[in-house]
């Protein structure tokens, strides 16, 4: 459960030589692109020229080092051998890590694939095909089957793309590159674990590691998958989806999930609202929500499960959402406030709801990695500590952009817009 997605469908049309299998994944990438997870797929990635990406005996060198790590960790040398026989280095999964933080779409743009119209329809397909199933998770789990299964939908098109590329070779890849060495190197070790307990015989995944119908990290499957089939082993890859869909309830429901209190409700903000209470870290009970003139995008009044935060995720201009903890709970997914709002909406409308009814101000375009970091580096210079430089816009990169917005007299929404960087500048 990690990283992000955004700007899948133009890393796909960039690549070089692309073969008919290459053409294939395009076409499924179409559909999986909106989940904005590190385990979205993606056709092979070709390294940029120039650029030292490590090679294949670099990696085998790597792996005699690593043998003696993994029989440490309790791996048994036949399990590793057999396993690691015939990893290959992938210089495109060095480059997809290296540059995921590149790849830049506004939320609008990211929502129009992740809660398309075809995804909609097949989440409803895919819960009338797997009705019983998914009552069972329900009533056993305590999450709602339509948020299991847009979790579903956008990590892997209801199971139709769950990823190509060997596991251990991506993981061994990316922990001999070093970047992110020790994370990956922990992962590697989790997945030997799992060939070792004879749970996958095709282990194939994403780029990162990712794998199964919900895409778990190897780590995350030795703490939340889960055998609902009773068959004795915790399988997230094969055709049924069974033990995929109940590891995911159960993963959410450890991270707190409360059955019945929405991930967030569309709202409209009244004129003259206060902007410098619209964020995650402002949490207020209902009734005074209601009392500011804050109401449902449809006109009633806030349904009350609790104290909940107002969010704005593309400025003033764009939609605005009180927010419970169930938002956060999502958050353990993947942190991006774009997924969050995608497998909210997406499980809305799987039950009946509406698609999100605001405009979003589509005449704005994201920055790009660069730009983020220019940013930062000038509101730091300007006396507005952003927490640091780089390119990630957390929590104090947005109050810092807030500040300066209220010190300019423009609307503190903390949107980190082009309009911003410019007055900087």
């Amino acid at each position: 459960m990690t990283g992000g997605g955004a700007g899948c469908l133009l890393s796909i049309w960039t690549k070089r030589k692309r073969n008919l299998n290459r053409i294939v994944a395009f076409l499924v990438g179409m559909l999986t692109c909106g989940a904005g997870a590190a385990q979205t797929i993606l056709p092979d990635p070709v390294a940029e020229e120039g650029v030292e990406m490590g090679s294949q005996a670099g990696l085998e060198d790597w792996l005699a080092g690593f043998r003696t790590r993994a029989l440490e960790a309790g791996i048994p040398a036949a399990t590793f051998d057999a396993a690691m026989r015939g990893v290959e280095f992938n210089a495109g999964v060095v480059e997809r890590d290296r540059s995921q933080n590149e790849f830049t779409k506004t939320i609008w743009d990211y929502l129009d694939t992740a809660v398309s119209g075809d995804r909609v329809t097949l989440g409803l397909q895919a819960i009338a095909a797997n009705r019983d199933l998914l009552d069972r998770i329900e009533a056993e789990y305590g999450v709602e089957k339509e948020v299991v299964v847009a979790v579903w939908g956008l990590e892997s098109a209801y199971g139709t793309y769950r990823g190509d590329l060997p596991v251990l070779g991506s993981l061994a890849t990316l922990a001999y590159e070093g970047r992110r060495g020790a994370f990956f190197e922990a992962e590697l070790i989790a997945a030997l674990r799992i060939v070792q307990g004879g749970h996958v015989e095709d282990f194939t995944g994403s780029w990162a590691g990712a794998s199964g119908h919900t895409q778990f990290m190897p780590s995350s499957w030795e703490k939340f998958a889960v055998d609902f089939d009773g068959d004795g082993k915790r399988n997230l890859w094969g055709d049924d989806p069974a033990d995929a869909l109940a590891s995911t309830a159960n993963y959410l429901r450890h991270w707190g999930w409360t059955k019945g209190q929405p991930w967030g409700v569309e709202v409209v903000l009244p004129e003259g609202f206060d902007y410098d209470q619209s964020t995650e870290r402002v949490v207020k009970p209902v009734a005074d929500w209601q009392a500011m003139g804050v109401r449902l995008v449809t006109g009633g009044d806030l349904p009350d499960h609790g104290p909940g935060s107002i969010l704005l995720p593309g400025g003033h201009r764009g939609a605005a959402f009180l927010i419970w903890p169930n938002f956060q709970v999502i958050e353990k997914y993947n942190t991006a406030d774009a997924y969050v709002v995608a497998i909210g909406n997406l499980s809305d409308q799987l039950r009946g709801g509406l698609p999100i009814q605001a405009d979003w101000p589509r005449e704005l375009r994201a920055l790009t990695l660069e730009e983020r970091k220019e940013l930062q580096d000038l509101l730091g210079k300007a006396g507005f500590d952003p927490g640091g430089v780089d390119g990630r816009m957390g929590p104090k990169t947005v109050a810092a952009v807030k500040a300066f917005q209220k010190a300019r007299g423009l609307v503190p929404d903390g949107y980190p817009s082009l309009e911003v960087l410019t007055l900087l500048r």
